[in-house]
């Protein structure tokens, strides 16, 4: 079963404006009070952890101390890394009595996280009866909020058990099962504490029914990790941005998509179709992005079919994309995107104005994960260019940025927390910067690049100490990256570059990069140049595979991110066009971002000399400073339209 973690932050930063104040580093006992919790624009969500209390919680657990006394210890150290206010609650079974299949009871309702709360609920728990576990799901999972309307928040149930079901009403892999399909969003996580056969595999088929993970714990040290990680999860889920919006079953009943952001869902086998209207000149985007539960069971092949095409009796598709997991491992955070591109000579079916169709399809394997996926799509509109417009031409090549020199980038890294997704990416810009990554967690970042430059980067992995198990089977993971274009439309490697490898504790490393952005990269016909047609901000995701929980002794793993943008930055897309003036952007300081993620363990950075990236970021600067910050930027962004600002013209 794949184990996953993922985790929240994100950053806000303005140029100019902000400081950043540095905190110390976390140790694995007791992880450092983590920062509040952001306001979330996807229903928060939330967790309620599901502790088994039986008898058999009072046997040895191997290092000294019993069961019931290793768990109290790890849910402490799980409340002390989520962030400040996210809703965590804790549920117990066989604490009260020394049989009964009814003994269940919440001991901590779902309430944004009061840590001294929790503590002391678990700190009264003793362990007497029996193991009622399916009861405890059904109950948990209404303890559990409900999310608001629209939005697509995530809902987990953590169940730590060392044993299966002695009661068998409701069995719970089957209790699991119907309450995943009660709603979207809602996962069930299951460890196991020193258990094997019959229980090990009643834990697994929970977590599998319930879109979940299961994380095998051998001994007490394995429980603090895998708790920190799964527990993690939920707090750490892709920040959703967007307006509800219901994609219809068929072209003829498309629902209308207006640019800006929006919410969806769709389910294996599924088309969901959009409507857009659009003008004669202008250039459209659309991104697609799918975020299933993290790590759950995919095919190699799954994940979105994009088209877009014209309306009318004989419709021709304008562009198509497609977006798949390239692996078997388990799900992550899957994006593409199509567009709708004037031509050079504007005389093509696509030129036209009038209603185009989005066509959105999934594609499943049957033993893949079943559950609906929350979709995020992103609709932008980039007008012509101002008549008589010459545009420089199109920039095909790597030049000196070839797979074949690293980024000229030295200096300390600074520490960062990435983001979860597109909407909470953090901004770096040229240098080194050092983040953690945990199992099945992608982090995303983004980095301005002006006209005229170009985008090189390295991702060094690093060395990680494995436990060794007698009965561990899997030793092998990946670790990979993924660059995209201010359109979200993913940018290939070509055959220069690595973005995909596997990953066995060892230091391995990726890279990646872009030709020069120009506006007439869009009529190019490779997938490295095509979407490197526009300035402005470049998203880097990076992640590591569900199975590196399976042998990484840490929770998580160093990261190292060299990044150079080279070239000078031009004023626009013209021909000729002279130097940007005053455009330099800030790139945050050292542990930016961190101050909305929670802590996590990152023993194996600390051992490489670093210290764990835990600060907050502080707002600076009076009222006239932010006053003169806006003005200047509006003087730039005039300056830099020059003949029209970005969108259509003709080559040079």
């Amino acid at each position: 079963m794949k184990a996953r973690l993922g985790r929240r932050t994100a950053a806000v930063l303005l140029s100019g404006v902000l400081c950043a104040l540095a905190g110390g580093p976390p140790t694995a006992a007791a992880p450092p009070r983590a920062p509040e919790a952001p306001e979330r624009g996807d229903g928060a969500g939330g967790l309620v952890m599901v502790l088994d209390s039986s008898g058999s919680m009072a046997d040895e657990a191997g290092d000294g101390r019993t069961r019931m006394e290793a768990a109290r210890d790890a849910v402490g150290t799980v409340v002390d890394s989520l962030p400040d206010g996210y809703p965590t609650g804790l549920r117990v079974y066989g604490a009260d009595r020394a049989s009964g299949c009814s003994d269940t009871r919440l001991a901590r309702p779902v309430e944004p996280l009061d840590r001294d709360a929790v503590k002391k609920a678990v700190a009264g728990v003793e362990p007497k009866g029996d193991t009622p576990i399916g009861l405890s799901l059904q109950k948990a999972v209404a303890d559990l909020p409900e999310p608001e309307p629209g939005a697509v928040g995530r809902r987990t149930v953590l169940l730590i058990s060392d044993g299966e079901d002695n009661c068998g009403s409701p069995p719970p892999c089957e209790a699991a099962e119907k309450l995943a399909e009660s709603g979207a969003g809602l996962r069930i996580d299951a460890i196991g504490f020193q258990v094997e056969g019959k229980a090990r595999e009643q834990l697994t088929c929970v977590a599998e029914a319930g879109h979940g993970a299961y994380y095998d714990a051998p001994d007490a040290a394995a429980l603090a990790r895998q708790l920190q990680r799964a527990a993690e999860l939920s707090a750490g889920g892709y920040q959703f941005r967007g307006d509800p919006i219901e994609g219809a079953a068929s072209a003829e009943r498309a629902s209308a998509l207006a640019p800006g952001q929006h919410l969806d869902t769709i389910g294996p086998g599924e088309t969901r179709w959009y409507a857009a209207e659009l003008d004669a000149t202008s250039t459209a985007d659309f991104g697609v992005t799918a975020v299933p539960q993290p790590g759950v069971p995919v095919g190699y092949s799954d994940g979105l079919e994009l088209r877009v095409h014209t309306s009318g009796e004989s419709p021709m598709v304008c562009d198509n994309a497609r977006a798949t997991f390239h692996q078997d491992e388990g799900a992550l955070p899957l994006s593409g995107a199509v567009s709708r591109v004037p031509t050079a000579k504007a005389n093509a079916t696509c030129d036209k104005a009038g209603t185009y169709h989005l066509e959105v399809e999934r594609v499943s394997a049957e033993d893949a994960d079943q559950a609906r996926w929350p979709l995020e799509l992103r609709t932008a509109v980039e007008k012509p260019l101002a008549s008589g417009t010459v545009t420089a031409q199109s920039a095909t090549g790597f030049g000196e940025l070839s797979k074949d020199r690293a980024p000229r980038v030295e200096g300390p890294a600074k520490a960062v927390t990435g983001g979860t997704g597109f909407n909470d990416a953090v901004r770096i810009g040229e240098g080194v910067w050092k983040d953690g990554l945990l199992p099945a967690q992608t982090r995303w970042y983004k980095v301005k690049v002006g006209w005229g430059q170009q985008l090189r980067y390295t991702v060094d992995f690093g060395n990680e100490p494995t436990i060794d198990h007698d009965d561990l089977v899997i030793r092998r993971s990946f670790v990979s990256t993924s660059l995209h274009a201010p359109s979200r439309a993913p940018i290939s490697t070509g055959t220069e570059f690595s973005a995909y490898k596997g990953y066995f504790g060892k230091p391995s490393v990726l890279d990646h990069g872009t030709v020069p952005v120009t506006w007439t990269n869009r009529w190019e016909p490779a997938a490295h140049v095509k979407p490197v047609r526009a300035a402005g901000d470049y998203y880097l995701a990076v992640s590591l595979g569900p199975n590196t929980a399976t042998f990484a002794e840490n929770p998580a793993i160093g990261v190292v991110l060299r990044v150079e943008v080279a070239g000078t930055e031009l004023a626009g897309p013209q021909k000729d066009a002279p130097p940007a003036r005053d455009t330099a952007e800030e790139a945050p300081a050292a542990g930016a971002g961190a101050q909305k993620g929670p802590a996590r363990d990152t023993a194996a950075a600390e051992e490489a000399g670093w210290r764990t990236p835990w600060v907050l970021a502080a707002v600076g600067g009076a009222s006239a400073l932010l006053v003169v910050a806006v003005a200047v930027l509006v003087v730039r962004r005039r300056a830099g339209r020059g003949a029209g600002g970005p969108t259509r013209g003709g080559t040079a």
